[in-house]
């Protein structure tokens, strides 16, 4: 059933044009009912041709929908927040169950820092990664004081177009972060390695990286269809003497292991600094 609300979109880069599309394609949220905005001419006249939505350099109309998508870089926050406030003030009063709603894929802007920037909207703290842009996503969600049952489905409804959607306690997107946003950087990184040892023992550089990619996402389907530990998958491939193991035992004497492990600890305490 399409959403009733207005659904503006403040900062209509990447991510919020993978989360933005699904619901147009689906037909729950009406072109006609988005208000969305950038920050040149230029942009808004190409996105606009692109989506078919109308998109604007200035953000008061975003901010007059009931519902607000807010995806512009963190340090942009506060310029933003003083449009957000005169837009809402100027609104119609909401029906009960429709609040306003404020829904930010912002990374470490926690959400006692939204309600005070964002007074009289219910805030949403939305963590989704890269891979939602192929709709094959991760989503974390915490709620913020107010969301009630019926905007928490249509939230659950709008990340839920582009993969898995998870409720997480708020202390917990910082982990959340560091293991589904950070982690397909660390794992492009394994990906590009293998290729690169691939090409070193004489494959084309093309093949190794296709190759390589392959590779990873057969381990994945695999480790999720058959809802293996990867322990079992590293046995079932690791023969005595054979090259596996020679290959593992060169990755645990150079640390691997330890530095995945590392990896995913600095991102999260940086997510943390952030908030």
């Amino acid at each position: 059933m399409p959403w009733s609300d207005t659904f503006g979109v403040v900062g209509l880069g990447r991510m919020a044009r993978a989360l933005l599309l699904p619901l147009l394609d689906s037909g729950l949220v009406a072109r006609s009912a988005v208000r969305a905005s950038v920050a040149t001419e230029a942009s808004a006249r190409r996105l606009a041709e692109e989506l078919g939505v109308p998109v604007s350099t200035e953000s008061a109309q975003a901010w007059s929908a009931s519902v607000v998508l807010l995806a512009v870089k963190p340090q942009q926050i506060e310029a933003v927040a003083s449009v957000a406030t005169a837009a809402l003030a100027a609104a119609e009063a909401a029906p009960p169950g429709r609040e306003p709603l404020l829904i930010s894929v912002l990374a470490g802007v926690p959400l006692r820092r939204l309600q005070a920037l964002f007074p009289g909207r219910a805030c949403v703290r939305a963590v989704p990664n890269t891979p939602a842009l192929v709709r094959a996503g991760l989503t974390g969600l915490s709620w913020g004081e107010g969301v009630g049952e019926v905007r928490r489905a249509e939230v659950r409804q709008l990340f839920a177009q582009v993969g898995e959607v998870l409720e997480l306690p708020e202390p917990q997107l910082d982990p959340f972060l560091a293991l589904t946003s950070s982690g397909p950087a660390f794992l492009a990184l394994v990906a590009e390695s293998m290729a690169d040892g691939a090409v070193a023992a004489g494959l084309p550089r093309p093949l190794a990286r296709h190759l390589a990619h392959r590779t990873m996402a057969g381990t994945a389907a695999l480790l999720q269809g058959q809802e293996l530990h990867p322990g079992e998958l590293k046995d079932m491939v690791t023969s005595p003497a054979g090259t596996t193991a020679a290959g593992l035992r060169e990755l645990e004497r150079a640390g691997l292991r330890s530095a995945l492990i590392e990896a995913v600890l600095a991102a999260a305490e940086r997510s943390r600094q952030l908030a």
